[in-house]
């Protein structure tokens, strides 16, 4: 149980955290955060900053409820009968279910306490100018980023979603305004993000304690996400992409993960706990055995074999299985199918699934679950020890290198420069010991996104909706009906697991609660098509 924050009537004023929320312990390398500290020495700064933080490992946010507008898509399904899920799937929420407010909340206390040290971080006359720059640079990541994942999931062009900046004359004294446009939202997130860029260091130069926090990279990053998805409305910010990618490269020093031993382990390894922080990573949920993201165990087969509670939600989809090419390495790193061989607390077992709905299930977030001996879940000292909160010490990724690759090649294809956009989209297949593509097509661009960052959250559904193919997210989805659930080797049949859907351009965005509308007296509109 935990206070529901109201940004609507609260305007973005100083809002506290319920005590019912779980602490920010274990691996947390900024120690435990309060709201409740001063802005003026080195060490509260760090400390303060470190709260804005903490919605990252809620449930409500990317342990679990913000994954499901991204289940909508046509690589899952939601798994087990779950009403608010469901509703969201089939694109017919009322904008009241938990997982969409959830979110919703505590998004909008992120960007609120970040607004907050925006204000006071400046004034801390005790602090070093190193600290109070970093700490001021971080405080603007956040809230580039929280507003970047409340713009892209309810905003539209027709009508943006509330925001205020405490540098506005009027702030605290109205109800935040709702932008005209998503794009002003973005156009708002893109210049918290530079000032972001400007303050923060590198993250090589954070030390082991303070990894997690927000650097350079981090902030280019979302400033690429960004003019990616605002490329939708205005096909001109394609050009600011490029350059920033290699500014990610060069500068940043990001790269993917190579020279293992084969392609295959070159990908697998990207998703281990001893690459948390590889060249890679770019921003992501840290996590551990008692705090971070329990996405890992969300995914996880239902009650685990007897072993450990998993909680089996968001299966693959045949059609993601069969979007692989046949000698991609990457499909058997994503997907477990029946009478794969993989490792579950010591033991090597060949998967089955008397849960799945669709025969598969996925595979990348499964490393923390093989340690230990004997198939004893006490022996495993990377997870937590509750189902009840299955917590890892794998970080959750929310942006890798790439992801970053992608976009690059993808603004060169949108700017018909397609002999450009190879060098980037080979990197990857390079790496998993595919052949290159010569001069790849917005179609060869598709595939290859799909197929390297499936099942993450990157969400394949806002892609479908920016490419406009609408098609693929209404078509039936299908998988693998097994005869004998409980045995790895037994044969199936194909079925369709989820009917077709009914999407429109009207539901590019999704609907706000109506509750917010209702207490904002008519300063808000719902979301267009909504």
């Amino acid at each position: 149980m935990k206070n529901k924050l109201n940004y609507i009537l609260a305007a973005l004023l100083l809002l506290s955290v319920s005590a019912c929320k779980k602490s920010w312990v274990d691996n947390k390398p900024f120690g435990t955060p309060s709201t409740a500290f001063f802005w003026r020495t080195d060490a509260e700064l760090t400390k303060g900053v470190a709260a804005l933080y903490v919605p990252m490992r809620y449930e409500s946010t990317w342990g679990r409820d913000l994954f499901w507008v991204q289940n909508a898509s046509d690589d899952l399904i939601v798994g087990r009968t779950k009403a608010d899920g469901e509703n969201i799937k089939n694109f017919i929420p009322s904008g009241r279910e938990g997982y969409l407010t959830g979110g919703w909340n505590d998004l909008y206390w992120m960007l609120s306490k970040a607004n907050d040290a925006i204000k006071e971080i400046p004034n801390a006359s005790k602090a070093s100018e190193a600290i109070r720059n970093r700490s001021l640079g971080e405080a603007y990541f956040v809230r580039g980023f929280a507003h970047f994942w409340i713009a892209y999931i309810w905003g539209h062009k027709d009508q943006g979603v509330p925001f205020d900046a405490v540098e506005n004359p009027e702030y605290g004294k109205r109800i935040p305004p709702q932008l005209k446009s998503v794009t002003d939202n973005y156009a708002q997130i893109i210049s918290d993000l530079e000032k972001a860029a400007d303050l923060l260091p590198l993250f090589e130069s954070y030390g082991g304690s303070d990894r997690g926090r927000a650097h350079k990279a981090a902030a280019w990053g979302y400033m690429v996400k960004t003019y990616a998805y605002w490329a939708q409305y205005d096909k001109s910010k394609w050009q600011q992409v490029p350059a920033l990618c290699d500014k990610i490269k060069n500068e940043g020093h990001r790269a993917l993960i190579t020279g293992k031993t084969n392609g295959k382990e070159n990908y697998q390894s990207v998703f281990t706990i001893a690459n948390n922080w590889s060249s890679e990573y770019i921003w992501s949920v840290t996590s551990g055995v008692e705090g971070g993201s329990e996405f890992p165990g969300v995914s996880l087969e239902n009650k685990g074999w007897g072993i450990f509670n998993g909680w089996g939600y968001f299966q693959p989809t045949l059609e993601l299985y069969n979007e692989y090419e046949a000698t991609d390495p990457r499909r058997e790193v994503t997907i477990l199918k029946f009478g794969d061989k993989f490792k579950f607390f010591g033991q090597e077992r060949s998967y089955y699934s008397t849960n799945s709905l669709s025969g598969f299930q996925i595979n990348k977030y499964m490393e923390p679950f093989g340690y230990g001996s004997n198939g004893n879940a006490s022996t495993n000292d990377k997870i937590n020890p509750s189902g009840d909160y299955p917590t890892t010490m794998l970080n959750l990724s929310l942006m890798r290198y790439a992801e970053i690759l992608l976009f690059k090649a993808e603004a060169l294809i949108e700017q018909g420069k397609n002999g450009e956009a190879a060098a980037p989209l080979n990197e990857l297949r390079t790496r998993v010991g595919l052949p290159s593509i010569s001069s790849p097509t917005m179609d060869d661009l598709k595939h290859e996104r799909r197929v390297e960052l499936a099942c993450e959250w990157t969400d394949r559904l806002q892609d479908l909706k920016r490419w406009g193919d609408f098609a693929k997210i209404n078509a039936p989805l299908h998988g693998r009906d097994h005869t004998d659930k409980t045995n790895p080797n037994s044969p199936f049949v194909v079925k369709e697991v989820w009917p077709a859907r009914t999407f429109t351009a009207k539901k590019l965005a999704w609907p706000m609660s109506p509750d917010e509308v209702t207490r904002s007296n008519g300063a808000y509109k719902q979301t267009p098509g909504w």
